[in-house]
């Protein structure tokens, strides 16, 4: 756990040597080396979800069957490489970006490091697909980084519904099929009409590519990086577009009529934008700037951090159900209490495991009950 916490909270497992009595540098560094890897921060960020899911209190934010997954930027403190490559929203500071998928039920799913000038709409898929959580999604919320036409063409194959919030939705285009008319309302909106011929051309292409997606022989980012590096000249980069055009245009017009849609979208997106801001505060060390430029080292820390987010999460939503059974508070005011609050965490100082002042397996430490509610 000492191992795990200096992934989490950036420190390092020199300077967690130096502030956790009991453990040396060696100790740490043997336990990182031989027991530390990607399938077992995996594997234990599964329990968590699993434990997470089986409270009651969690069944109050959603049913697990709906998620959302956001970038985040970590900068590199000094000069680097990535110095030169300017990103319209991240400027020309080198970092890189966690890309998280969360459920509904603010159970941080999957996370994995992109290069922060990287497009983040090739990566919403993996997080859909490579997972080992129990969780059956259907319905997924981006923001406009998110969304390409390409995902939108592959999202209907594996039975997701693809639901962006899309900045500046009149500039884009409703694509008809060929032989039908937008109508006056629409008419400004029409844009190319859909080339079906093309689609029928390299339909078993399409079923091939989306086979060996789920089959896990290639994966849907490296698929999707490559088909967007050559769009015009790749008939199944073509092909893939074009089925995505007609569901994007299909979507347009749910967003424009469904209020609800819209609702469910901002919710999930902003249940992400919370899970960013615990991530935040938990990754505190070094100025939260990743020090290290290894790749395998940063993927390390995101999944530290991930599982630190995730173990809170579980704590919070235990105390926070014990709290509620005792106030009497309604199921109506409490699906909408987060359980994302770190305010009562002590994240500073000496990180010791005092096993004897554990509570029993199952049981949970005594509230404090506010003095307010004493004197009533």
């Amino acid at each position: 756990m000492t191992v795990i916490l200096a992934d989490g909270i950036n420190l390092g497992l020199t300077r967690m040597a130096d502030t956790c009595q009991g453990a040396t540098l060696r100790q740490l560094a043997h336990l990182h080396d031989w027991h530390i890897s990607e399938a077992g921060y995996a594997e234990a960020l599964g329990r968590m979800v699993a434990a997470h899911r089986g409270l009651p209190l969690a069944s109050l934010w959603g049913d697990g069957t709906s998620s959302s997954s956001d970038g985040q930027l970590f900068h590199a403190g000094g000069r680097g490489a990535a110095i030169s490559d300017i990103n319209a929203r991240n400027g020309s500071e080198p970092g890189v970006s966690f890309y998280t998928h969360i459920s509904d039920q603010y159970d941080p799913f999957s996370t994995r490091v992109i290069a922060a000038t990287a497009g983040e709409a090739p990566y919403v898929l993996d997080g859909l697909l490579y997972h080992a959580n129990g969780l059956s999604i259907e319905e997924h919320y981006t923001d406009t980084g998110g969304a390409s036409d390409h995902v939108f063409g592959l999202m209907p194959f594996f039975g997701y519904r693809f639901a962006p919030r899309i900045r500046d939705l009149k500039e884009r285009k409703l694509h008809l099929f060929p032989g039908q008319h937008p109508g006056e309302l629409l008419g400004g909106m029409a844009g190319d009409l859909i080339n079906t011929n093309h689609i029928v051309e390299h339909w078993d292409d399409l079923l091939r590519l989306v086979t060996s997606i789920r089959s896990g022989t290639v994966t849907a980012s490296a698929m999707l990086r490559k088909l967007g590096s050559y769009p015009r000249q790749n008939g199944l980069a073509v092909a893939l577009r074009e089925v995505g055009r007609i569901e994007r245009s299909i979507f347009m017009l749910d967003w424009i009529q469904d209020l609800d849609l819209r609702r469910r979208t901002q919710a999930g997106l902003n249940k992400g934008e919370a899970r960013n801001a615990l991530a935040r505060a938990l990754f505190f060390n070094q100025l939260g700037e990743l020090r290290d430029r290894r790749f395998e080292n940063q993927a390390y820390r995101a999944s530290g951090l991930n599982l630190l987010v995730a173990a809170v999460i579980l704590w919070n939503t235990r105390y926070l159900q014990s709290a509620i059974t005792t106030l009497g508070i309604s199921d109506d005011l409490a699906q909408h209490i987060a359980p994302l609050g770190w305010e009562h965490i002590s994240l500073t100082g000496d990180y010791r495991w005092n096993v004897d002042e554990q509570p029993e397996a199952g049981a949970l430490r005594p509230l404090r009950v506010p003095a307010s509610l004493l004197v009533a």
